[in-house]
């Protein structure tokens, strides 16, 4: 069975990969932290040398559950330290690819709801393809009495018409159902409550237009806050902590039809391994990612070359040894969509 709906959560501002899941078992890892470093025996164990961050512990029945995988240093090509410049090439899926990997993906994919984004504005992933659209909450998706009647009169009058039937009864079935969404009453899952952060909301809802059937080729959901210059630890307990429950809370709410859901969490570069002066992390390269969800191989991928000063990057960060695009293609392939339409040609793919 084919996955359905995609959700992408993009950290951004540049989340600290060893923060996500820290290299416990590295001793140059609490070389590199010997503050602000999370202690060997905290979080959940990943491997001999990974945990995740005892903030993610709501993640740890997913992981042991194997719907969980840990890609850890993963990176683009481009070793930028800019946000502006690294956030739409990490959306387009690099440098060569037309509009975001997201359009690409949602395009051939197809499908009678467009792809979508919680926001102001569509990201970059999700410009230059498919009909897309950014909305703030579902309430958004309600056309309103005017434009619903027009679809009808539209309808009818192409019914007849072997080339725009199919797309006249189409636009009017999507928009009978986001009426429907934007006005019915929704009650998550026993055992769930989502938090009122815009994040939890983005991802209730997300949840909410999955169950009703109105699965969208792609969810595009943004947390902000990841910019860890100064005093990491307190900075990102509180973003750790949301990210981790509100995937929780979203598998649980979802059921059965996890399943048939890919989530992928990634950010635009990760920190370096040293701490700065402030008790921060500043710019560097090498993140981690998340993906899970239906058919996923959990566990952690990953290449590690150890934090020793010679195994890293420039100025000391993570050197990026995984192509974040390689643990991206199979969660296209089990949408239906050849991966080589989305990136091009790879020289790897992870078995993820």
């Amino acid at each position: 069975m084919l996955n359905e709906t995609l959700v992408t959560i993009f950290l951004r501002g540049g989340a600290d990969g060893l923060a996500l899941a820290p290299a416990v078992g590295d001793p140059d890892y609490h070389r590199a932290r010997p503050l602000n470093g999370v202690k060997a025996g905290r979080g959940e164990k990943l491997d001999h040398l990974f945990a995740l961050a005892p903030e993610l512990s709501a993640l740890a029945p997913l992981w042991r559950e194997g719907k969980l995988a840990v890609v850890v240093d993963a990176a683009s090509s481009d070793d930028t330290r800019s946000h502006f410049a690294a956030q739409p090439l990490l959306e387009r899926g690099g440098s060569d690819g037309a509009g975001g990997w997201i359009a690409r993906y949602a395009t051939a994919r197809g499908g009678v709801l467009p792809a979508m984004a919680f926001g102001d504005s569509l990201p970059e992933g999700l410009r230059g393809g498919a009909p897309a659209m950014a909305l703030r909450d579902l309430s958004d998706l309600d056309p309103g009495p005017r434009v619903f009647e027009l679809s009808e009169r539209l309808s009818g009058l192409y019914e007849a018409d072997p080339l725009l039937a199919q797309s006249a009864a189409n636009t009017r079935m999507a928009l009978e159902q986001l009426r429907q969404l934007a006005t019915a009453p929704y009650r998550p899952a026993d055992g769930v409550q989502w938090g009122r952060e815009a994040f939890a909301q983005q991802l209730a809802q997300t949840a909410r237009l999955i169950k009703a059937g109105a699965r969208p080729a792609a969810v595009c959901i943004d947390l902000h806050g990841w910019d860890s210059h100064v005093a990491q630890a307190q900075l990102l307990a509180p973003l750790l902590l949301e990210l981790g429950q509100g995937l929780a809370n979203f598998a649980l709410d979802l059921g059965a039809l996890f399943e048939t859901t890919s989530v992928v969490v990634y950010t635009e570069f990760g920190r370096r391994v040293a701490v700065n002066s402030a008790l921060g992390t500043d710019h560097g390269h090498g993140f981690t990612m998340f993906v899970l969800g239906g058919g996923v191989r959990g566990g952690v991928h990953q290449r590690w070359r150890g934090l020793s000063n010679d195994s890293l990057l420039g100025p000391g960060d993570l050197p990026g040894s995984i192509d974040y695009r390689s643990a991206l293609a199979p969660v296209v392939e089990r949408h239906g969509v050849p991966a080589r339409d989305v990136f091009g040609e790879l020289e790897f793919v992870l078995p993820i």
